[in-house]
């Protein structure tokens, strides 16, 4: 049985990936800020699968290394690990843009998802099977207007994404990214900071992508023969052509 560690655990695509990886038989380590999120998703599967919560801000390195290191002997044999913490703030051009959004967005996005693979990756060395999947966008590839530091947030877990891939080769380490396009979870809520309404314009009009659709997805990869790497996978509704371009019904 293999084990996955996953972060940002607690809502989206992150809660999505622990429930469908329970349902086929994997271990988790699920990792989130809001530890009573956290508490209730074990109790939702741990009739289905053994399951260890670990509450910790990938956006900081102690807090980071102190919890990889105090996981429990039988915890310590990671052979999976989903990089999904992440989040957008705010969609305003760069000269009208809140730097304190900046800072939590790339110290999220970029920083915590090298903290966590850092701390980490000796223990996927020792697994023989080891898998690392990154959650990125499909804004890590294209940019539109007011997303810029966002985009390049992603951008950058495109390029770290490929850097993985060469530098744990020897290992036999896979590296695999999943870039999703419009995807109805919390994101939107939480880019305009609690403006429901605000967050479910973005989605009037066409059938977006839903948080099981990435979790099918990540399955899918973590699946395949151990001599297959799905490199980059780019999902978005139908409805989308790229990061710009929707087709709407009015």
């Amino acid at each position: 049985m293999r084990t996955a560690l996953i972060t940002g655990a607690t809502s989206g695509f992150g809660r999505a990936i622990a429930k469908t990886l329970a349902k086929a038989g994997y271990r988790l380590i699920l990792n989130g800020r809001r530890k009573e999120r956290l508490e209730s998703l074990k109790s939702e599967l741990t009739s289905t699968t053994e399951v260890f919560t670990s509450s910790f801000d990938v956006r900081y390195k102690a807090a980071v290394d102190s919890a990889i290191a105090r996981l429990p002997e039988e915890w310590r044999k990671i052979d999976i690990l989903i990089n999904n913490a992440g989040l957008a703030l705010g969609k305003s051009y760069l000269e009208g843009g809140d730097t304190e959004d900046w800072d939590q967005m790339m110290d999220t996005n970029v920083k915590g998802l090298l903290y966590v693979t850092k701390a980490v990756t000796p223990l996927l060395k020792k697994s023989g099977q080891a898998h690392i999947i990154n959650i990125g966008s499909i804004a890590g590839t294209e940019v539109y207007p007011g997303g810029n530091v966002y985009c390049a947030s992603k951008h950058a877990v495109n390029a770290l994404s490929k850097a993985m891939r060469m530098e744990l080769l020897e290992y036999g380490i896979r590296v695999s990214q999943v870039r999703p396009g419009l995807a109805e979870t919390e994101f939107s809520v939480v880019r305009y900071k609690g403006d429901e309404e605000k967050a479910k314009k973005v989605y009037h009009g066409f059938e977006a992508l839903v948080s099981e659709d990435i979790a099918r997805v990540a399955l899918f990869i973590l699946e395949s023969p151990q001599h297959v790497c799905i490199n980059d996978l780019e999902i978005t509704p139908t409805a989308q052509a790229n990061a710009y371009l929707l087709e709407k019904n009015n």
